[in-house]
């Protein structure tokens, strides 16, 4: 059945008036999007994180982007200190064809950090996030898959950034 131009009004109305039925309903229910959890400390240090790393990058625009708190350099114009105890990234065989081909790859990301006041005092004892993702492996498509791993690792890497944040937002004031 052709749509005809008032038929086509039509749903647009009924479209339209759909789409402003749904947004005052997330209105009214409290729904907001996600912001970036407010940090109850105004400078912090990094300590341990390689140094221009895109996990450091990433880490450092994380905590910029909660407004309250900036990142510095030492550990005088810090009120706490993120230390990170150890950061790797690993990708073992996980499965494998009777010849020996690789068929599955698993990609782990670890970090292990702690927090703590200059003067040692522990805000957050030493902790750690570890993901894992299994990746399926074909040698024909070898590029792609590096790709993918690279994509992959990436995502775990803003996964890990994210829980960080949580963890950090949970922390009261020194």
């Amino acid at each position: 059945m052709p749509v005809t131009p008032t038929r086509r009004r039509l749903l647009q109305l009924g479209l339209g008036a759909g789409a402003s039925a749904g947004a005052a309903l997330l209105v009214g229910c409290g729904f907001q999007l996600r912001r970036p959890p407010r940090l109850d400390f105004d400078t912090v240090q990094l300590v341990g994180f390689p140094a221009r790393s895109p996990f450091t990058e990433e880490l450092e625009r994380a905590v910029e982007a909660s407004g309250s708190t900036r990142v510095v350099e030492s550990a005088a114009q810090a009120e706490v200190v993120l230390e990170a105890l150890a950061d790797v990234r690993d990708r073992t065989v996980a499965a494998q064809t009777s010849a020996g081909q690789v068929r599955e790859f698993t990609l782990r990301t670890r970090l292990r950090f702690r927090l703590r006041t200059p003067a040692g005092r522990l805000l957050i004892p030493d902790t750690e996030l570890l993901l894992t993702r299994d990746m399926t492996y074909n040698e024909t498509n070898a590029l792609a898959k590096q790709q993918e791993e690279q994509a992959l690792f990436r995502s775990m890497q803003s996964d890990i950034v994210e829980q960080v944040m949580r963890r950090l937002a949970a922390v009261p004031a020194p």
